[in-house]
């Protein structure tokens, strides 16, 4: 079959909610796919940060082959070999008390919120259906219809009420807000570190850290969403460390399994996992013995082959070269470690464009909010795999 059939298959049997480049890749290596006419893309976008460890990476492969021929799948009504391993390497690695294993980002950010509803009405006295959890402006956190519920995306919501109460919005990097949002009820501060979906966005200096010493002040669980940005995205093995705090829960997924298979968890300290009981919370695949033999070790080769330190020299390299090249298309260039986003005027007419250019180019990257083009490449991409990319974006910007 041609790359033309393919298509056609997939608006003739497909839901159209997505609105992806005309490639239909087919293989995987490293940094490197191959659509199915044996043309070779870089890989810039990194499946949102959940190849982060580079595709089919061979070790964590042969994880998924063994564990296969072992056992995939038990539920939960029984224990497995796995998944106590995987709760103390996890635990261990963030620095966490407990961990709670879901398939997916959204159920993780689901998981939140039931667990700090649960402890503001359990442990810090909050009067039954009264819980407040404040979210920022512009957020990203999944697709579910309570996430959506608090997304301030109109597309989003459209034709989905009615949501979900209990939720505040304030905007994103403003502590001012945030400070006069925080009530009695206030039972949580849901955040991204840097928000992706919304076009890399970046908060200002301090402000984790503001938010984090205003939650402790007045009792609020604070939440951060790693998803996109943990397990060395931005050199750090979550973003929050460059403000050098802990929140009080983590949500993690996409590179913990290296995209290999769906598992996510959320990392929290014992007082707010702890209002679970048996029955509470659940789910058939969670923490499924394959899911955590595939995350065992694609946390393992994140550490022992260095990809974050990697992230983190090669992060700022990326960035810099970005910002030299004389564009009159270029607004702004932001971004922490190899997590970065390039606005384009308006006037440029919108991302997408750029990306079917790069597209031609041999770069596979995806436009955001219209007018930023995010470049997350895998985090063992090399400094002259970079210039390579460099000199073929410089061709499409200028």
């Amino acid at each position: 079959m041609k790359t033309k059939e393919y298509i056609e298959l997939e608006a003739q049997f497909g839901a159209m909610n997505y609105k992806p480049l005309d490639v239909v890749l087919s293989r995987g290596e490293g940094i490197w796919v191959w659509d199915i006419e044996g043309n070779r893309y870089m890989d810039c976008l990194s499946a949102y940060s959940a190849v982060n460890q580079g595709h089919c990476h061979p070790k964590i492969l042969d994880t998924m082959i063994q564990q296969a021929k072992n056992l995939t799948l038990v539920s939960r009504a029984f224990r497995n070999d796995q998944l106590g391993l995987f709760y103390k390497e996890i635990c261990e690695l963030t620095q966490s008390h407990s961990a709670l294993p879901m398939n997916s980002g959204a159920e993780a950010v689901e998981t939140a919120i039931k667990a700090v509803r649960k402890w503001g009405y359990q442990v810090k006295g909050v009067e039954t259906g009264k819980a407040e959890i404040i979210v920022c402006a512009n957020n990203f956190h999944g697709r579910t219809l309570t996430i959506v519920g608090f997304s301030t995306e109109a597309q989003y919501r459209e034709g989905y009420e009615p949501f979900t109460p209990g939720f505040k919005i304030v905007p994103f990097g403003d502590i001012d807000a945030l400070a006069k949002a925080i009530n009695p009820n206030t039972v949580g501060f849901l955040v991204e570190p840097i928000q992706g979906e919304g076009g890399v966005i970046i908060p200002p200096a301090k402000y984790l850290k503001s938010a984090r010493q205003l939650c402790d002040e007045n009792n609020v669980m604070m939440v951060l969403d790693e998803i996109q940005t943990g397990l060395g995205r931005t050199g750090k093995l979550f973003a929050e460390e460059h403000e050098g705090i802990q929140s009080d829960l983590t949500l993690v997924g996409k590179a913990l399994s290296g995209g290999f298979y769906p598992i996510s968890a959320v990392l929290s300290n014992k007082e707010v996992l702890g209002v679970f009981r048996p029955g509470d919370h659940g789910s058939t695949f969670g923490g499924n013995p394959l899911a955590c033999a595939v995350a065992r070790t694609a946390l393992k080769v994140l550490i022992d082959e260095g990809m974050i330190e990697n992230a983190a020299e090669l992060g700022p390299y990326f960035l810099k070269s970005l910002e030299s090249i004389k564009s009159p298309h270029i607004k702004e260039v932001r971004g922490r470690g190899l997590m970065i986003g390039v606005e384009l005027y308006r006037e440029a007419g919108g991302a997408r464009k750029f990306c079917e250019a790069l597209r031609n180019e041999g770069i596979l990257c995806k436009e955001t909010h219209q007018h930023v083009i995010r470049f997350a490449p895998p985090l063992i991409i090399k400094k002259d795999e970079i210039d390579w990319a460099l000199e073929r974006i410089e061709k499409v910007l200028i």
